[in-house]
């Protein structure tokens, strides 16, 4: 592996620790798990991302569901590595000094991947421009682009800086990275910036670089109008921009799309679902994963650790889950599901109970995720449960600050827990993290997914609950097309809601949810405990030994990453 292609992993969020505040949710975690099973499996791999001196940010909630936010700051130079190289990018006409930390990841052998954080909190940097690595997602759309700048020009300067030598390849994780490809051009059209060579030097960076597109949200992809884009990046690179992608405003994921020998989605219907928002441009699939040795519960580990002795390196191997007894899978569950239970009554007034059925749901906060459908119909859910029979839910996930209509679903949660008191438990747990993440996908006995379909890329949270045994009940959209084999691996609510529409989308799944709640999940749970944990079991089984990051990333190895017969020596 050490001899393949080499990787520049460009990602604005990375998910390195759970203290570490440098990731808001999905992709960064993402970006986190793939930079980990890089380590794991030896590939030459730098990742570059910046350091977000002040987070994404803490999240308070008060008795009814309102968000507050404040500052999750943090100290790089407690935990991270300052390196000397200092490099310059232009913004608004400005000179703008950047330096990098690196943070080590050691994978499972002792190979590190370095990721290299940026940073301008530098003195000599105007007042406005020290602040440009602070805050993730924050501030205006001028703000983020100026971001977008330090990340993509900034960061193939300062790999240069650091004399690592020539890169095979430049994967860009999301379009906010797209503009390390105008660093690209610009260093291979040389300081004469000759133009009539410009169309071979932009081929010559296409077969460089890598695209993965994460959302099918259209705000997820990031365009601004020409005149910010002139007036941040300088009106000749604005140009050379606008001549390459025919546009007049700066898509960054258009910019990306044309300039990618390898473009992919994160989930085979998402791969479908971007071909058909991108006309025109080859976009395959590669499906998402999770790093298990990051994800599995600690009584987990140590069950795989007695039956599957090379689980970490070979994650692949946990298909081997099928000749664990299904008591031992539940003794580790049991561990997993108490440590969730007493944070939930330390933190809130819910008042677990460990033998009752504990249904799963944490998301970021945002309208199309629907965090609130499970309580369409309060009357029905709540005849669901019984004192035979108690259900109880628990929720996390942050709305984004500027985003209303989340932080009203959030607090439609709390009200309708409220209503629900005394019939069906429901508690909501603040400031989702990665640590608060692997209780919650360990610790619940189902876990709950109910996006807009096709509007989930991928659904990286039930992978997690799956490698810890825990089945899914979801939309089938995202991962759960793939990962979803009925009554065996988990539930799916309704049909096919990518192929079969409806005028009323959200009436409909919260009717197909109550119906396979009270037709297979809660008669499985408690008449026929034996089935239920043989789910568990083919979840770890059939689910987790797929959907992990060590098999995502040697498909992007041989897909993406290295030199295909048809185009060598082109």
């Amino acid at each position: 592996m050490p001899d393949g292609p080499s990787v520049a992993y460009f990602s604005m969020e990375i998910a390195l620790e759970s203290e570490l505040p440098t990731y808001s949710g999905g992709l960064g975690v993402l970006a986190g798990d793939t930079i980990r099973s890089a380590a794991d499996l030896g590939l030459r791999m730098a990742a570059v991302t910046l350091v977000h001196r002040r987070g994404y940010f803490r999240q308070a909630l008060d008795a009814r569901g309102g968000q507050t936010e404040t500052p999750d700051a943090w100290q790089p130079g407690d935990g991270l590595e300052p390196l000397e190289p200092r490099v310059r990018v232009e913004i608004e006409g400005r000179g703008v000094e950047i330096c990098a930390w690196r943070y080590r990841v050691r994978g499972v052998h002792g190979h590190e991947v370095p990721v290299y954080l940026l940073d301008t909190q530098l003195s000599g940097n105007h007042e406005r421009d020290r602040a440009l690595t602070d805050s993730l997602y924050g501030g205006d759309h001028a703000y983020r682009l100026r971001q977008e700048v330090v990340l993509g020009i900034g960061g193939v300067r300062m790999l240069r800086a650091l004399g690592h030598p020539e890169f095979d390849r430049f994967h860009l994780n999301e379009g906010h990275a797209a503009l390390a490809v105008v660093a690209l051009v610009e260093e291979a059209l040389g300081a004469s910036g000759d133009a009539s060579s410009s169309e071979r030097v932009i081929e010559c960076v296409r077969r460089r670089c890598v695209f993965t597109t994460h959302t099918p949200v259209p705000a997820g992809h990031d365009k601004f109008p020409a005149a910010l884009g002139a007036r941040v990046l300088g009106t000749a690179t604005m140009q050379r921009i606008q001549a390459l992608t025919g546009r007049s405003d700066l898509n960054l994921t258009e910019l990306a799309l044309l300039t990618a020998r390898f473009v992919n989605g994160v989930a085979m219907r998402h791969g479908e679902v971007c071909e058909g928002m991108f006309p025109g441009y080859p976009i395959r699939s590669i499906t998402n994963g999770v790093h298990p040795a990051t994800w599995a519960a600690t009584s987990f580990r140590a069950l795989f650790d007695h039956h599957i002795r090379h689980w970490r390196e070979d994650p692949m191997s946990l298909r081997y889950a099928v000749g664990i007894p299904c008591t031992e899978i539940w003794w580790a569950h049991q561990r997993a599901k108490q440590a969730l239970v007493e944070v939930v009554n330390r933190e809130t007034a819910a008042n677990f109970d460990l033998e009752a059925l504990t249904i799963g749901f944490a998301r970021r906060a945002t309208a199309y995720k629907r965090a609130s459908l499970v309580f369409s119909d309060l009357d029905r859910l709540a005849a669901l449960a019984s004192p035979s029979r108690p259900l109880q839910f628990v929720f996390a996930g942050k709305a984004h600050p500027q985003d209303e209509e989340g932080k009203s679903l959030i607090q439609a949660i709390f009200a309708a827990a409220k209503r629900l008191r005394g019939r069906v438990s429901v508690a909501y747990l603040p400031g989702y993290d990665m640590a608060l993440g692997r209780l919650l996908c360990s610790g619940c006995d189902v876990w709950l997914n109910t996006p807009r379909a096709p509007l989930e890329a991928s659904g990286t949270s039930g992978m997690k609950a799956a490698l810890n045994g825990v089945p899914s009940l979801s939309i089938l959209d995202g991962w759960w097309v793939e990962g979803c084999v009925e009554g065996v691996t988990g539930w799916a609510i309704g049909t096919d809601g990518h192929r079969d529409a409806a005028s009323e989308p959200d009436l409909r799944d919260a009717r197909a949810l109550y119906d396979k709640l009270e037709s297979a999940v809660v008669p499985c749970f408690y008449a026929e405990p034996q089935r239920f944990r043989e789910i568990m079991r083919s979840a770890i089984a059939l689910n987790a030994s797929f959907f992990n990051t060590h098999r995502m990333v040697l498909q992007y190895l041989y897909d993406a990453y290295r030199e295909r017969p048809e185009s060598a020596g082109t």
